[in-house]
């Protein structure tokens, strides 16, 4: 078992020494059974006082993880302690893993510290970036993201992100724009712009790409409930995004029902909200179902579906049990 004590250090001697010896033990580095150094041999070694040692020893005994044997010295014990390790111990217990393989490997004790200093200096992401030109659709994805996780979601066109502007023909500031969305981000993109916002992406920054469900669970099941009986029932349609009025519009009439049973709102006009208190029901997207008029029953359609928010959500867990970015 390697030992090193500094004595300048903030932590005690005794703290320090029994630190090393758990975390040899939980490395198996130490294995049960095996003979501590005495506290002569400690107290020479790295000219302290035996007291120190010695109260080291007993403290580790008393916490059940060396124990006395008179006439003979101090020795691992066959168990370890059985109450649960504490946080500390825990980590410990990683740390004193992978020195103990860096050791097996030959690597310099030099080099392990520069290398975890390095992993240690990252900072995990702290928020979504969603990398959308489509503003309204950037919106909705973006509340929906919000809906769903833990991290702050912001967005941002490709050209507001790229390491050298729009097309790689931007100035110095807006370089240092780009470079600063980026920062602490985990960028996120449609499938259908994954390719344009990898060209446009400083080389490095991991994209994630989300997918996008065709049609809601419960959109379709209200559409099963609801029609043939009620197909000339009017049915509205509202949203910001021209794509989702269209391609609703276009879902309705295929699931059979009447075009003209169909009430198309642009939510970017004024009183696009005239009307749909008549309908009943409103299909719509989760931005414009937070503004629709009171009464009206909203159908909302989602774009992201539960495969998309499993995987993101692995991505948060990974960050918050402190995963350093690869």
């Amino acid at each position: 078992m390697r030992l090193w004590l500094y004595k300048s250090a903030e932590v005690s001697l005794r703290e320090q020494l029994m630190t090393q010896i758990v975390l040899a033990i939980l490395s198996r580095e130490m294995l049960p059974g095996a003979r501590l150094p005495s506290t002569r041999e400690l107290a020479r070694r790295f000219e302290i006082h035996s007291n120190t040692a010695s109260a080291a020893y007993r403290e580790l005994e008393r916490q059940g993880w060396v124990e006395f044997r008179h006439g003979s010295g101090v020795f691992v014990r066959s168990a370890r302690p059985s109450t649960p390790l504490t946080p500390e111990l825990a980590i410990d217990q990683l740390i004193g893993e992978l020195a103990a393989r860096a050791r097996k490997l030959g690597a310099p004790e030099a080099l392990l510290r520069a290398r975890l200093r390095r992993w240690l200096s990252f900072e995990p992401p702290a928020r979504w970036l969603v990398i959308e030109p489509d503003t309204e659709l950037r919106r909705i994805v973006v509340l929906e993201m919000e809906q769903e996780l833990a991290l702050p979601v912001a967005g941002c066109a490709p050209e507001e992100c790229g390491e050298q502007g729009p097309l790689g023909q931007g100035t110095p500031d807006q370089d240092a724009r780009g470079q600063g969305r980026l920062t602490r981000a985990i960028p996120v993109v449609l499938p259908s712009k994954a390719l344009l916002v990898r060209q446009i992406l400083p080389p490095g920054v991991e994209l994630a790409v989300l997918k996008v469900q065709p049609v809601s669970p419960e959109l379709q099941a209200h559409l099963q409930r609801y029609l043939p009986e009620h197909g000339r029932d009017l049915i509205g349609i509202a949203s910001r995004w021209g794509d989702f009025q269209r391609i609703a519009r276009t879902m309705l009439i295929a699931a059979g029902l009447a075009p003209e049973s169909l009430l198309v709102r642009d939510a970017t006009r004024p009183g696009w909200k005239r009307g749909l208190e008549a309908a009943s029901g409103v299909v719509c997207d989760a931005v414009t179902a937070t503004e629709l008029p009171s009464g009206c029953f909203p159908l909302t359609y989602r774009l992201l579906g539960p495969e998309s928010f499993a995987h993101l959500r692995g991505i948060e867990a990974a960050l918050t049990a402190g995963a350093a970015p690869a």
